[in-house]
């Protein structure tokens, strides 16, 4: 593979991560768990055998930061171009980037209001879909060299 392609999904790794960053400290600013919670609390009290975690501020910030960290030290691999980190790409940005800031925005719709981590959240999509994209189309050139040999 082109060291430009592992340039590119290498950054957008980091910029991956980077969204999210500021997509949590979004949502810290704007109390997240007041409205995540109490829902938390309901959904568990209709279902209880979905395991829907209730966090105190301390812990979900710091669950997060070590995720972003443990994210980011993942890097190199992506520079690299590493297989695992291109197939693991996907997925991660589709929950934790599409997906979450698809529920962000449509529940702000839903209920009215700006809702905690909407204003990152056009960035965290972007920045998904910009992972995404670089993963697949490293995966398509490789396939390509390896027709091609």
């Amino acid at each position: 593979m082109p060291p430009s392609v592992d340039r590119r999904f290498g950054f957008a790794w980091i910029g991956f991560g980077m969204a999210v960053a500021i997509h949590v400290l979004d949502e810290a600013a704007h109390d997240f768990l007041a409205f995540y919670n109490p829902n938390a609390r309901a959904i568990r009290a209709r279902l209880p055998f979905f395991p829907l975690p209730v966090f105190t501020f301390e812990t979900w910030l710091a669950s997060l930061a070590t995720g972003i960290a443990i994210f980011l030290c993942l890097s190199p691999f992506a520079f690299r171009g590493m297989r695992w980190a291109r197939v693991a790409a996907i997925p991660i940005a589709l929950l934790a980037g599409i997906l979450n800031a698809a529920a962000h925005m449509l529940s702000s719709i839903y209920y009215h209001r700006w809702m905690p981590g909407v204003y990152s959240s056009p960035l965290l999509l972007l920045a998904a879909a910009f992972f995404i994209a670089t993963a697949r189309s490293g995966h398509a050139e490789s396939a390509n060299s390896a027709a091609a040999h």
